[in-house]
């Protein structure tokens, strides 16, 4: 991620460049207190109003902007989002108002992913001011974590793998006085006996382990925050062809979203006692790879058949949520690049939701469509359990059957969790295929927000 000043400023009256919004609608009525000349400028760049256009508009020996909008009263988080990518390197306002949510489009606009290759087109800070003070370090915030998100799931695996992500989690674990413990080789074996079996096979260098970060006042409510970290996804021994092999370095996106909500918590410095659990690991293949048919013990007691390799997310998962579960916490949200049946249901924009209580789903749903981050809530249904029953074993971790994968994933992951705790999991696709304005295209933060907003309401 490019360094940058910060994209918001309070407004102090300093000289900015003045940002109009206007939709279609209202585009004839407002054009009317324009100058002859004025409209004839913006005629010439096409300009009506409609959604995501930008005009640039000459006032004299000076210029303003203006942005297309949906609905100038009430903005969505990418309102500005255009305009941040588009304008010129410099500072503006809000002619008409405060830009409201829109703060939070308008710094992940101009987000660059340049560890490897220097973005020779990219324009120089675009600084929007904004005379509501408190709602910059907030906005600020939670813009960084979704482009933190973003940065993690953007590394290739080889500079993202268990030892890199551990790096991440000792950095947060620093920033925010917070304590970090991993467990690693035969620790790990004993106590997380499925992410040591998946990740066993990987390179020294990239040999798996559990991280687990604890912070805030014991005295407080538990919450347990939970992401799925596999760094690479080869398939195992079920190996993956070269087309689902190819993207398999957002498979840790999970945890980059656990990371990052962690990060908000602490910065924001919610009342609770966190847990932030990771297990990180790389699914490679070599002569001691778990195999199909393989049984695995678990940190539950459970055993699992391996119908399926290429299901070891799960299996990584069902260990951190059974240790989570030994705190007797009061929530825990887990996130999981887990199914590509989330995917066919939902597309890459919705990450699937599923959870035991309904009003906890309810919550970071009003949470989400608040915040521009709505997730769609997939059910948990009991009857699908008999989908994962083994003749030899507790569970499998593989329907052999195609229907409702996203499910019958959720309900393996529900037989790890405590009984009676309140438990909600997403299934997130972690990654843009296409960019829209504010969006870029590659690593993406889908249900960060809105459990974040939900955890702010319920703790705040």
């Amino acid at each position: 991620m490019s360094k940058q000043p910060e994209l918001i400023q309070p407004d102090r009256g300093q000289n900015a460049v003045s940002i109009h919004l206007v939709n279609k609608d209202g585009f004839a009525d407002w054009a009317k207190s324009l100058t002859r000349g004025q409209r004839a400028a913006l005629e010439a760049q096409k300009f009506d109003g409609s959604g995501y256009q930008v005009g640039i508009v000459p006032d004299g020996d000076d210029w303003f902007a203006v942005g297309g909008v949906a609905n100038p009263d009430s903005l969505s988080s990418w309102c500005m989002a255009k305009l941040a990518e588009v304008l010129p390197e410099g500072t503006y306002r809000r002619a008409n108002g405060e830009p409201g949510s829109a703060l939070f489009g308008w710094q992940t606009a101009q987000y660059r992913f340049t560890r490897y290759k220097d973005d020779d087109k990219a324009a120089g800070a675009r600084v929007l001011l904004t005379r509501d003070a408190k709602a910059i370090e907030p906005a600020i915030a939670e813009a960084q974590a979704a482009m933190k998100v973003a940065t993690l799931v953007n590394t290739p695996a080889e500079d993202m793998g268990p030892a890199a992500l551990e790096a991440e989690v000792e950095a947060l674990a620093k920033a925010h006085k917070a304590k970090l413990s991993v467990t690693k080789g035969e620790a790990l074996e004993r106590e997380y006996p499925m992410v040591h079996a998946v990740g066993r096979a990987a390179a020294r260098e990239h040999a798996p382990r559990l991280l687990h970060l604890t912070w805030g006042d014991e005295k407080n409510p538990v919450l347990a925050i939970v992401g799925k970290g596999v760094c690479f996804d080869s398939g195992g021994l079920d190996i993956k062809g070269a087309t689902g092999m190819a993207l398999m370095k957002k498979d840790m996106g999970g945890a980059a979203h656990a990371i990052a909500l962690a990060g908000l918590i602490m910065g924001a410095g919610l009342k609770v006692r966190l847990h932030l659990l990771v297990p990180a690991v790389e699914n490679a293949i070599a002569g001691n790879a778990f195999r199909p048919g393989d049984v695995l013990a678990s940190r539950k007691g459970l055993t699992v058949e391996i119908g399926n390799t290429d299901a070891e997310g799960r299996l990584i998962l069902g260990d951190a949520l059974t240790r989570a579960s030994e705190e007797k916490p009061d929530l825990i949200i887990d996130f999981a690049t887990l199914t590509g049946a989330a995917r066919v249901a939902l597309g890459p924009d919705l990450p699937a939701l599923m959870a035991r209580r309904d009003a906890t789903a309810q919550a970071l749903i009003e949470a989400g469509k608040a915040h521009d981050d709505e997730p769609w809530r997939l059910p948990l249904p009991e009857a699908y359990n008999e989908y994962l029953k083994s003749d030899i074993a507790d569970t499998n971790n593989a329907a052999t059957n195609g229907y409702a994968g996203a499910s019958v994933a959720g309900l393996f992951l529900d037989k790890f969790v405590g009984d009676g705790i309140d438990w909600a999991h997403f299934d997130t696709f972690a990654w843009r295929p296409a960019a829209k304005p504010g969006r870029p295209k590659g690593g993406a933060a889908l249900g960060l927000r809105a459990a974040w907003h939900m955890l702010q309401t319920r703790y705040g």
